[in-house]
């Protein structure tokens, strides 16, 4: 596959970071629920290795994955990095007894968690870390003000090269920029579930990317008759014409879709040189009018 059609390239603002715009997201690699390690190791290992060999150079991953697990396994797959591979992390949550997810976010705590992902990452420095704000799959309205300067401190320190912000409303990113610069933001989004639309468009004129979590609906894919009869017509997957759709919907939309299996890797791939023609583009900008699919029950 020809890494430099990865969906295209995107900078960071105000950094040296260019990566390929269809990355990879690390979550499904730990066991089930995000809980514990993964069944087959050797096999999430692989994926790893076989996403980096296709010309990913963004991989999206945290701590609380596992937890530990999956920062371990990126690091026994990867490790020493090659040379132009971002590692972006999350911080703002720690797991609780039986997989469950608590809110951590208190300076100790992110103080703790940075150092977390930088052991068992084996890094030195984090390339990006976002804030996870905690109240649940979709934004809720509260200041994020105190964890965001902790953790604009551990940037200064050295710890932390740049900052994102993560399951934020519109008024919780205009707070954020105010404090730190951002240059990232995660938000649950794709064909369905639009709306961030406005804040997508504002970010791209800010030169700030955009990464959807659940981009093609979380676990279990979007089902859509008018998706599913697109793909037939164009000769492609669902889960295809969902990410390029994407990738088409605005230059600043970063991808990290995430699999535990090979072959799904390479059909994710594949998305990044799919073209949509302008009225099949118009088609699917259509679907979001139907309903939208069911949130995935786990944090990203």
């Amino acid at each position: 596959m020809n890494r430099h059609m990865l969906g295209g390239r995107f900078t960071f603002p105000g950094a040296s970071l260019a990566v390929n715009r269809l990355g990879y997201g690390a979550m499904q690699l730990a066991g089930p629920g995000v809980w514990g390690p993964p069944r087959d190791r050797a096999g999430a290992v692989a994926v790893l290795r076989e996403a980096v060999s296709a010309g990913v150079n963004h991989i999206d991953t945290s701590d609380f994955y596992g937890p530990h697990v999956t920062n371990q396994i990126i690091r026994e797959a990867l490790h020493p990095y090659p040379d132009g591979l971002v590692i972006t992390t999350k911080v703002g949550a720690r797991r609780g007894e039986g997989g469950t997810w608590l809110p951590a976010w208190s300076g100790e705590e992110l103080t703790r968690a940075v150092h977390d992902n930088l052991r068992n990452l084996g890094l030195d420095v984090l390339d990006v870390v976002n804030l996870r704000s905690m109240h649940g799959v979709e934004p809720s309205e509260g200041s994020i003000e105190a964890p965001l300067a902790a953790l604009a401190e551990l940037k200064r320190k050295g710890l932390v090269r740049h900052i994102g912000v993560s399951c934020v409303t519109p008024a919780q990113l205009a707070e954020a920029i105010g404090i730190t610069p951002i240059v990232c933001v995660q938000n649950h989004y794709n064909l369905v579930h639009r709306h961030d639309d406005a804040m997508i468009d504002d970010l791209a004129a800010r030169g700030i990317a955009f990464v959807p979590y659940f981009p093609v609906g979380g676990f279990k894919p979007l089902q859509s008759a008018t998706l599913s009869d697109i793909a037939r017509r164009i000769g492609s997957t669902p889960v295809q014409v969902a990410l390029a759709w994407l990738l088409r919907r605005a230059p600043n939309i970063l991808l990290i879709p995430g699999t535990s299996s090979v072959g799904h890797l390479r059909e994710n791939m594949a998305a990044g040189q799919l073209e949509l023609a302008p009225e099949i583009y118009a088609e699917l900008d259509g679907i979001a009018a139907l309903g939208g699919a069911a949130a995935s029950p786990f944090v990203h």
